[in-house]
């Protein structure tokens, strides 16, 4: 039985995005079946991110209504075992259907070893939606003041909402920051009060990669991409230390 994983942010600008992106392609590169949804709806990139912004993608709502099958799902062109549903580009006032989502990653869990969401920014309809059928939540936040608070106030909703297994990302992290900060790995956990899965640092390489249209993973092997993947490693229960910066 495979896992849902919801990845969220407390406010928008944290790449989000493009850490979900980079540790699917992770964890398809080393052999596991992987399915990206993009549940930003209006405001999808995750085809960028993942290197597919020139194919024809399904998108999620497609398969809810009954259109096409969850097998119909688009294949990454150089990633066979990575496929993508993504968001509708127009809202145009629907309501998704919550129950039909939740039976749609039913049977992803069936299909696939990992699922990954990508959910809107913020904590409202999209956060709910990404979250509520979720075995796991991934927040992603940086390490500003601002960003660590949102992360708090996304994992306090998570907390009364009853949702557990409930891990922090913190992005675009650099020495001089932390130094300048007077900010410790320890300080980040207890403001946000979540364990820490990750750090991943500022990389020009990020930008690169999304300007050639590839996923991070073929564009670089150090960096975010090195820590990307020792997310993915410790996701799938291994023990794996934090990224030295």
């Amino acid at each position: 039985m495979g896992e849902v994983i919801a990845v969220i942010s407390g406010k928008g600008g944290t790449g989000k995005t493009t850490v979900c992106a980079a540790v699917a392609s992770c964890l398809a590169a080393e052999g596991k079946r992987v399915l990206c949804i993009d549940a930003d709806i209006g405001l999808r990139n995750l085809d960028i991110a993942l290197g597919m912004a020139e194919l024809p993608v399904l998108a999620f709502t497609e398969v809810l209504e009954g259109n096409y099958a969850l097998a119909d799902a688009t294949v990454h062109p150089e990633l066979p075992n990575l496929f993508l549903l993504t968001a509708p580009s127009r809202a145009l006032g629907q309501k998704i259907d919550e129950k039909a989502f939740a039976c749609l990653l039913k049977e992803a869990r069936e299909q696939f070893d990992f699922c990954l969401i990508d959910s809107a920014a913020g904590i409202g309809d999209g956060f709910r939606l990404a979250t509520e059928s979720a075995d796991r939540c991934m927040i992603v936040c940086t390490p500003d003041p601002a960003s660590l608070r949102d992360a708090a106030c996304a994992a306090d909703l998570l907390e009364l909402r009853g949702r557990g297994n409930v891990r922090l990302v913190v992005n675009r992290v650099s020495p001089r920051m932390f130094s300048r900060m007077e900010l410790t790995v320890d300080d980040i956990m207890d403001n946000v009060g979540l364990p820490l899965l990750g750090l991943v640092p500022e990389d020009p390489k990020v930008v690169l990669a999304a300007a050639q249209g590839v996923a991070l993973i073929f564009a670089a092997e150090d960096g975010a991409a090195e820590a990307c993947l020792r997310i993915s490693r410790r996701l799938r229960g291994d023990y794996v230390p934090l990224m030295k910066l």
